[in-house]
C-alpha cells in the first residue's frame, strides 16, 4: 500500500476501529473523549506515509494510546472540579462475532467494567496506558515500550506497579450475567415501591451507591455506604412519583445494566456488582450528558 491508495488507508483503519476505540476508552472513560482521539489518530493515518509503515496495526495503537495519554493528562483538572464521584461514561458493549472465545471476552468485560474503570482513575496516565495495552488487549512489553517510548524495563515496573494497584482496588465478583441481571431488576423494583425490607434482603451489610450527577440531576453528593442508609435513602426517593419510569435492559461495561426513561429520554443507569447472592455495590449515572448516547 502506497500513500496514493487512500481507499486501502481508510480500510485498513476500519478494520483496526474498534481497538482503538477500545483502548481510548478504556484510557479514558468517557465515549466523546475516546472518539475525538480515535479522530486525531485517523488525521495522523491519513497524512501518514503509508508505505514507510510495516505494521500499521502497531502504529496506529502507537498513535492513539499517545493521543489518550495526551488527553487524559489533560482532562484531570476537569475531573477534580467534577460535582460528586465521577463514573465513567457508560459504554454498550457488543463484543460480536469478531471475538468468539468466551475467555477473551471475559479479559475484554472485564477490563471495561465500571469498578475496574473507576480503579484505573487512580493510576498515572502511563500506568493506564500499560495495564490497558497489557492486560486488555495482550500487547508484549517490547511493543508497549516501543509505543511509550519507554525501556522495557520500565514497562515491566509500571505494569506490576498498576496491576497491584488495580488487584488492591477492584473487587472481584464472578457472577453469572442471569443473577446479575435479576438481581438488578428485583433492587429496582424494590427501590421503585420504597420496599425497605426488599432492599434489605438484596443488600449486603456493607454495600455502597456510587451516583454520579455532574450537579445536573438529584444524587448522591458521597458515596452511601451500608445497606441501611442506602435503603432508607432509595425509599425517600420513591416518595417522588416523577422519579422511576420504563425500565429498559442494557449489556454496559461488559454486564446487564437497566436505563430508566422517564417520557421517552434517559433519566438514569443502574448497574450492580453482585457476590454470594448479595449486592455490593451500586452504581447509578444520571449525568444526562453520558446517558444521552444510550438511546441514540
Amino acid at each position: 500500500m502506497t500513500g496514493t491508495e487512500p481507499d486501502g488507508a481508510a480500510a485498513v483503519f476500519e478494520a483496526h476501529r474498534a481497538v482503538l476505540t477500545g483502548v481510548a476508552y478504556r484510557m479514558l472513560g468517557r465515549v466523546a473523549d475516546a472518539e475525538d482521539v480515535v479522530q486525531e489518530a485517523w488525521l495522523r493515518w491519513s497524512a501518514a506515509a503509508h508505505a514507510d509503515i510495516r505494521e500499521p496495526r502497531a502504529y496506529l495503537v502507537r498513535v492513539t494510546t499517545r493521543l489518550a495519554v495526551d488527553r487524559l493528562r489533560q482532562v484531570r483538572a476537569r475531573r477534580e472540579a467534577y460535582v460528586g464521584p465521577w463514573l465513567p461514561e457508560p459504554l454498550v458493549t457488543d463484543f460480536g462475532p469478531a471475538v468468539p472465545d468466551t475467555a477473551e471476552r471475559a479479559v475484554l468485560a472485564d477490563s471495561v467494567s465500571l469498578a475496574v474503570l473507576v480503579v484505573l482513575e487512580s493510576l498515572s496516565p502511563l500506568e493506564r496506558a500499560v495495564f490497558v495495552l497489557r492486560e486488555a488487549f495482550g500487547f508484549p512489553y517490547a511493543e508497549i515500550a516501543a509505543t511509550l517510548d519507554r525501556s522495557e524495563a520500565a514497562v515491566r515496573q509500571l505494569a506490576g506497579r498498576a496491576r497491584r494497584h488495580v488487584d488492591e482496588g477492584r473487587p472481584r465478583y464472578d457472577v453469572d450475567p442471569a443473577e446479575r441481571r435479576d438481581l438488578t431488576e428485583r433492587f429496582l423494583t424494590a427501590a421503585a415501591g420504597g420496599d425497605l425490607e426488599g432492599l434489605l434482603a438484596l443488600l449486603a451489610p456493607d454495600a455502597r451507591l456510587i451516583g454520579d450527577s455532574g450537579g445536573k440531576a438529584k444524587a448522591p453528593l458521597r458515596v452511601m455506604e451500608t445497606a441501611d442508609k442506602i435503603g432508607r435513602f432509595l425509599c425517600a426517593v420513591a416518595r417522588d412519583p416523577a422519579t422511576f419510569g420504563e425500565f429498559r435492559a442494557l449489556e454496559v461495561n461488559g454486564g446487564p445494566a437497566l436505563l430508566v426513561l422517564l417520557e421517552g429520554q434517559p433519566d438514569s443507569l443502574t448497574q450492580v456488582d453482585v457476590k454470594d447472592g448479595l449486592i455490593q455495590c451500586i452504581y447509578i449515572v444520571r449525568n444526562p450528558d453520558k446517558l444521552a448516547a444510550l438511546v441514540s
